[in-house]
């Protein structure tokens, strides 16, 4: 007879994903404590700050009361705590704009999620937040970027095999790697490389003409790819030396961290250009990047400098999935835009801060579509498929064609019911690409200087959903909506 207590294994699982959760909310109390510092210092609103405080060490403390940092749940299990966590911190970050900033929370938990993802869609349209609220809209994304998981495990040395496992769940692309044999070194390692990017944009940008303040607020959406400008003209109104700077920060933040480290921090060259998935990502921004500057030196009226700055930064912007914006590229002519919206389906390199599919991805596909070609021709031939003179697994190719699959439906299912609702399908197309890909700007009403603060409420809650499915790249939501998992928790 089966019994009605939960088994030892779905409880030890629980125990896991509650004490992840539990600290975790602890963690981003203690954040909220300092905004709420700051938005006094500064003479501003400190409730919604305050109130989300609250909020977090209630649910903290409740966490990590019920459950055992020592316990060791599933694989399964650990994906859907990762993927419940970044749906319930959201949730806990819309609180501040909610009380504090004036939005309806609906428009609140928009402007949270697609902080946190890193998407930097806006339902803002006359940018009058408080200081503080702009920098808190920035740090989340900065904290998203890095992944949640990994920060709170370079700070907690509590988080043991759950967090360890969690690392692996949240980390973006196909082979997970680590710097060093103890997780925690390594993400230690990754928060160092990024606390360094992000004062080395601020200071460039600061040094190239932009206000103190927004260059600050800039540099906590650039290294995470985030695109949230305190500016509602994004980079258009910074200088051209800003603009140029963001390309190159924009790009150092679409390349593997851990590529990144050993090349800053250790001076190893050699693993960054020998590796295939940097290489290609560099040819296609230099292809992109030259064809697109053609079509704006001999469709509009830019220089030739303004060509390639324009053309560059919004390239680079978009296929990191940054969103920044140096003009209006939805006055572009049709090609212009095209070669853009092509870029919203590749996304930046597998350990970056970048979102989308991951050019990793596509070099596997496009390397399984050669091999069976020349099966085709020799069906007798042992191929092996080979990245980067490594020979990968019939299992790695599973993965990666499983979520690709899953990725494109999702998308689809998306664009079609914002048709539906929005009656136009250039919003409903882009907008959902750039939802699931975690970018920012579509076209149209929602186009780089737009905002979403005019779709219909099932629209953005349509949005919230695919920010949130692409940011912890689509598997983990399906296992949540699996009946087998909560079986298993029960």
């Amino acid at each position: 007879m089966r019994s009605w207590l939960p088994s030892s294994r779905s409880k030890g699982a629980l125990e896991a994903l509650l004490y992840l959760l539990g600290l975790t909310f602890r963690g981003f109390a203690f954040v909220h404590l300092g905004f709420a510092a700051l938005a006094l210092v500064l003479g501003e609103e400190a409730w919604g700050f305050l109130g989300a405080a609250a909020l977090g060490f209630a649910l903290g403390y409740l966490g990590t009361f019920r459950g055992r940092p020592r316990a060791q749940p599933q694989r399964a299990e650990v994906f859907a705590g990762v993927a419940l966590l970044w749906l319930l911190v959201p949730v806990l970050g819309a609180v501040p704009y909610w009380v504090s900033g004036g939005l309806s929370f609906l428009d609140a938990l928009f402007e949270s999620m697609s902080g946190y993802t890193t998407t930097g869609a806006t339902v803002l349209q006359d940018f009058s937040l408080s200081r503080s609220l702009f920098l808190y809209r920035g740090f989340t994304q900065w904290m998203g970027g890095i992944g949640i998981v990994v920060l709170f495990l370079a700070v907690f040395p509590q988080l043991h095999v759950a967090g360890r496992q969690a690392f692996f769940a949240e980390s973006t692309g196909v082979e997970k790697e680590r710097l060093t044999p103890r997780i925690r070194q390594t993400a230690q390692a990754v928060l160092l490389l990024y606390l360094a990017f992000t004062g080395a944009a601020a200071l460039g940008y600061a040094l190239a003409g932009v206000p103190p303040f927004e260059a600050v607020a800039n540099a906590l959406a650039t290294t995470p790819a985030g695109g949230f400008s305190p500016n509602p003209q994004s980079f258009a109104a910074y200088p051209p030396l800003a603009q140029w700077l963001g390309v190159a920060f924009m790009f150092l933040a679409g390349v593997n961290f851990l590529l990144q480290y050993r090349l800053f921090f250790r001076g190893e060259v050699g693993p960054l250009l020998r590796d295939a998935e940097f290489r290609a990502y560099v040819l296609v921004v230099l292809a992109a990047g030259l064809a697109l500057s053609g079509y704006l030196y001999t469709h509009h009226t830019y220089d030739l400098e303004a060509s390639l700055r324009h053309a560059f930064f919004q390239v680079v912007s978009i296929l990191t999935t940054t969103g920044f914006a140096s003009v209006d590229f939805a006055k572009w002519v049709v090609p212009a835009q095209a070669i853009l919206v092509l870029l919203m389906f590749v996304g930046g390199s597998a350990g970056s801060g970048a979102g989308g599919i991951k050019v990793v991805r596509w070099l596997i596909l496009f390397g399984f579509l050669r091999r069976e070609i020349t099966r085709t021709l020799h069906p007798q031939a042992v191929l092996p498929l080979r990245l980067g003179g490594r020979v990968l697994s019939e299992e790695v190719l599973r993965q990666v064609s499983v979520f690709i699959l899953l990725y494109t439906l999702l998308f689809a299912l998306g664009a079609v019911a914002l048709a539906f609702l929005e009656k136009d399908f250039v919003v409903a197309f882009t907008a959902s690409a750039q939802a699931i890909g975690n970018i920012g700007p579509g076209l149209g009403e929602v186009g780089p200087m737009g905002s979403y603060a005019g779709l219909h409420p099932l629209s953005k809650l349509l949005l919230v959903g695919l920010m949130w499915a692409g940011r912890i790249e689509v598997v983990p939501v399906v296992l949540l909506l699996t009946p087998e998992l909560w079986r298993r928790l029960r």
